[in-house]
């Protein structure tokens, strides 16, 4: 093994072997290499593969590493390392020591469908409303509950965690996990959060069984260990605690899950836990510029709860860091997006070394929309297209239904959603009723009395008819914004996702925000250019943008969008960051508290450090949320980063520096200057980004003549080349410069010239 290979801060980590280590690795120093090569380090030092437990939070990483040691020490001798998921491998654990838990061997896992099926079930036997006893809100409940050690009785009987469940109205959360607890245990069954309670009861119950596995396990490696929540902590710590051969690996700049349980105090008071614990920093990054490096440096400055450290790079200095304020969110995914085609024209950069990262999923919506325009293939990594996502579709459904109550598979997708008693028992009779009278079912649905069903069933199909055709009267008069938000609050749509208060909860209402929001940015359009505002409108427009088939494989050049959570562990030529704003970045939910408001920070430091070259900063002065346009500030966070590494761009090229970029210094040296925080007078400099001026909302259309330039609320700035009518019908054609050529009817035009 040529040890030579590493750098002398890691080559220091992968010698010490002596006791507990806590591995600091900035973002691209090389974190995989040094586990690779530690493990194959305890290899050649006379350890044994069955002696080394490695702990990962992916498959993914695990088969990476074991192939990487497989190259050192031969595939036979990595095969025999206890290496994988810490689910893979408690769950390996548990079914050899089964009976000491009342377990089969032969014990089967739920995944989290399983679970939230098997909790509607408890839910219904409970007589529990499951609108307010969401099954998936109850699954995150009780998940937290078994990654902080709780089990069910002492669940119960916690004072603290009643009232919460109170105040949440759902008081008997605890029962529901008592049954829950009860009838996996029937089933000899599993979830994914009791592979690591049954473990930690197994340990903790059976001292005589932790000692044997110290024994066995005489070397604990864990790889992202600022990932890792109680349970999992608590587990490692009964298994090293006497011999106290662990090393942990990680960077608490980027611990950014705790949504999922994480907690970064982990990694921060490792050393407290383990006396006598010796600290490596691993610094050097080789993945980005030094402009981006130390522009990440100076922003996570920042942070208190933090273990300093100052990560450098050897590389150029790169281009400085592109700061692009927009009018609105048209214009700045309209902005990227030609940004993104110059990359690929000008720099030959290709479409998959390219990356648009935001805060929150339901931002992909604009940037779809202008990548489908352009003509750019494209992938949503980590999650769907924003049109194909359930809730979406569900709404779209509706639509669909009301423009056409014929559309079968309309009809299939939301009868009985939300639940109104429909079964599919009475939807199949519909269907064959319609398929035996040669008409669609929405004929055989208005005449109930021609199927075989109770009288109950039948009101409530009644009810449902009903509904649909009182929207059916308004499609031709009511524009499509007015009419979506009553489909959406009457079906029971709204009521439906905004009564959960779980992360996915919190997604689906972001999403259904975006579309109702993107459907009022439809009518506003449209109106304003004289076209069709109503409901077929707006379908017919956006089923051209939901069937282009993305096809392909992940091999294929196609742009990557995601968001920043799913962006961890990657890394880009070029990224862009969106959507740099107050209440998005950092996000209206996590500024409360200063543990939140560092998490958000940490969040934006890891989207900077996937950047290997270029990297652009976005924010928007408006945008379209809640059906009507906000004002938006730029992001705390663009104030924070070191003036010297930036630069304003309007996204047509580099503008001007805001200040001189240092040049000539060697990396050292450099690590020395950004050091240094950036004085408050440089740090206001940035945050008021260059302002466009407010647009007025009495525009005087007399004003407008061929040559103007006027400012629009959402289009930004423009050239007008054509006027045509008059009066109430005077139109202009204009050419704005990011959105390309508009035809606005002026009376409902909000512009002003300028």
């Amino acid at each position: 093994m040529n040890l030579s290979e590493l750098n002398p801060s890691q080559r220091e980590a992968v010698e010490y072997n002596d006791g507990p280590s806590l591995v600091i690795a900035g973002a691209g120093s090389g974190k995989t290499r040094v586990l690779t090569y530690k493990i194959a380090y305890l290899l050649e030092s006379g350890y044994k593969p069955w002696n080394i437990l490695a702990l990962t939070f992916t498959n993914k990483a695990a088969k990476e590493m074991r192939s990487r040691i497989a190259v050192q020490v031969g595939e036979e001798i990595a095969a025999g390392l206890w290496m994988g998921t810490f689910h893979s491998i408690f769950s390996r654990i548990l079914r050899r020591e089964f009976n000491r838990i009342g377990f089969a061997s032969d014990f089967t896992i739920y995944d989290s469908q399983d679970s939230v099926s098997l909790l509607k079930s408890i839910i219904k036997e409970m007589q529990l409303d499951d609108k307010t006893y969401k099954p998936r809100s109850i699954a995150a409940r009780i998940s937290n509950a078994k990654n902080r050690l709780i089990m069910p009785e002492a669940y119960r009987n916690d004072r603290g965690i009643y009232e919460s469940d109170s105040y949440s109205r759902v008081p008997r959360t605890g029962e529901i996990y008592q049954r829950y607890w009860n009838r996996c245990k029937m089933s000899n069954v599993m979830d994914f959060d009791d592979l690591l309670l049954y473990t930690w009861l197994l340990f903790r119950q059976n001292p005589d069984l932790v000692r044997d596995y110290e024994e066995r396990f005489k070397f604990v490696l864990v790889d992202e260990y600022q990932d890792t929540n109680y349970a999992q902590h608590q587990i490692i710590w009964l298994l090293t605690q006497h011999n106290m051969r662990v090393a942990v690996v990680g960077d608490d700049a980027q611990s950014i899950y705790s949504f999922r349980g994480a907690n970064i105090d982990n990694i921060l008071r490792f050393q407290e836990l383990y006396k006598g614990a010796r600290l490596f920093k691993l610094e050097e990054n080789y993945r980005s510029t030094q402009t981006i490096v130390q522009a990440a440096n100076s922003l996570i400055h920042h942070n208190n709860g933090q273990i300093h450290k100052d990560v450098y790079s050897r590389k150029d200095m790169g281009e400085r860091i592109s700061l692009l304020e927009t009018y609105s969110d048209i214009d700045e995914a309209t902005a990227v997006i030609r940004c993104v085609r110059e990359f690929h024209r000008n720099e030959q950069i290709p479409y998959s070394q390219m990356a648009i990262l935001y805060r929150t999923n339901a931002q992909s919506r604009p940037f779809e929309e202008a990548i489908r325009k352009n003509s750019i293939p494209y992938i949503i990594f980590g999650g769907l297209s924003f049109y194909q996502r359930k809730e979406i579709k569900d709404v779209i459904a509706y639509f669909r239904l009301v423009v056409n109550p014929h559309d079968e598979e309309a009809l299939r997708r939301i009868i009985n959603y939300p639940a109104r008693g429909i079964g599919q028992t009475t939807l199949d009779k519909v269907f064959a009723a319609a398929n035996r009278q040669s008409v669609s079912p929405w004929e055989i649905l208005k005449t109930p009395e021609a199927i075989d069903v109770n009288g109950a069933t039948r009101t409530k199909i009644e009810r449902f008819t009903s509904l649909i055709e009182s929207f059916v009267k308004h499609v031709r008069e009511s524009d499509a914004h007015t009419l979506a938000v009553e489909i959406v609050s009457r079906s029971g749509i709204q009521y439906e996702i905004n009564s959960g208060t779980d992360v996915e909860d919190i997604s689906r209402k972001e999403n259904l925000q975006e579309l109702l929001d993107g459907i009022a940015g439809f009518v506003d359009e449209h109106q304003q250019g004289g076209q069709g505002v109503l409901l077929q409108d707006y379908l017919q427009e956006v089923s051209l943008l939901s069937d282009i088939d993305q096809g392909g494989n992940s091999g294929e050049d196609r742009l990557t969008l995601m968001t920043v959570h799913s962006a961890k562990g990657l890394e880009f030529r070029v990224v862009f960051v969106v959507g740099m704003e107050e209440t998005l970045f950092p996000n209206q939910l996590c500024m409360d508290t200063v543990r939140g408001l560092e998490e958000e920070r940490r969040l934006f430091y890891v989207a900077i450090t996937r950047a290997q070259e270029y990297l652009l900063l976005s924010n928007a002065k408006s945008r379209f949320r809640f059906g009507k346009t906000e004002i938006c500030k730029p992001s705390r966070f663009l104030s924070e980063i070191d003036p010297r590494f930036l630069q304003r761009t309007n996204g047509k090229g580099r503008v001007q520096a805001v200040t001189p970029v240092p040049s000539g210094i060697d990396a050292r040296r450099f690590r020395k200057i950004s050091s240094i925080k950036p004085n408050v007078t440089a740090k206001r400099e940035v945050a008021v980004l260059p302002s466009a001026p407010t647009v007025s909302q009495d525009s005087n259309t007399s004003d407008v003549v061929v040559g103007s330039r006027i400012l629009h609320d959402r289009f930004g700035l423009g050239s007008v080349t054509a006027v045509s009518g008059i009066g109430m019908d005077k139109k202009a054609t204009v050419i704005f410069d990011n959105v390309g050529q508009k035809q606005l009817l002026l009376r409902f035009a909000k512009f002003k010239v300028v």
